[in-house]
């Protein structure tokens, strides 16, 4: 194993997927990183906008990424960018990346309904924190909703997920 996946796969695994070559590996670590990013930039602008109608908008893509096979931006990877990196395919997603999408879920409708009932300050403050939050995956890879899943319900086991689409 490299020391680049030595450092990495625990950053994967962290999130629920276990159990999978070192080259799906590497290729995870950026994959996992587009949803994270486009919900970040997403936040970022209804945050700095006060726009309730964004975070609206935003909504059904956090909780899909929380109750679907995988995160709705997720086929920019899996039927764009994956072809062009020669990586595989986001496996379905584990309880723990789940677990950060519902998280999201939460964070976002509090973020709203801060703007919607006329509390600027706590919304700003949920918007850049969640900005923020999700600005550490994108940068580190760490995960800190998949984090606290694994202090709060242990560890992830071996992923039963398979690649195929």
């Amino acid at each position: 194993m490299t020391s680049q996946n030595e450092r990495i796969r625990p950053l994967v695994e962290m999130q629920g997927f276990i159990g999978f070559d070192d080259h799906t590996v590497k290729h995870l670590d950026y994959a996992l990183r587009i949803s994270p990013v486009l919900c970040m930039m997403l936040t970022a602008v209804a945050t700095a906008m006060e726009s309730v109608t964004l975070l609206w908008v935003l909504l059904p893509f956090a909780v899909g990424g929380a109750i679907l096979r995988n995160h709705p931006f997720d086929v920019l990877y899996n039927y764009g960018l994956r072809h062009l990196t020669g990586g595989p395919i986001i496996p379905r997603y584990p309880m723990p990346r789940r677990f950060a999408c519902m998280l999201a879920s939460v964070w976002i409708t509090a973020e709203a309904l801060c703007f919607t009932y006329g509390m600027p300050l706590a919304g700003h403050l949920l918007g850049w924190s969640l900005v923020a939050t999700a600005a550490i995956p994108v940068i580190t890879g760490f995960c800190v909703p998949s984090f606290l899943y694994g202090l709060i319900f242990g560890k992830p086991e071996m992923a039963t997920a398979n690649l195929s689409a």
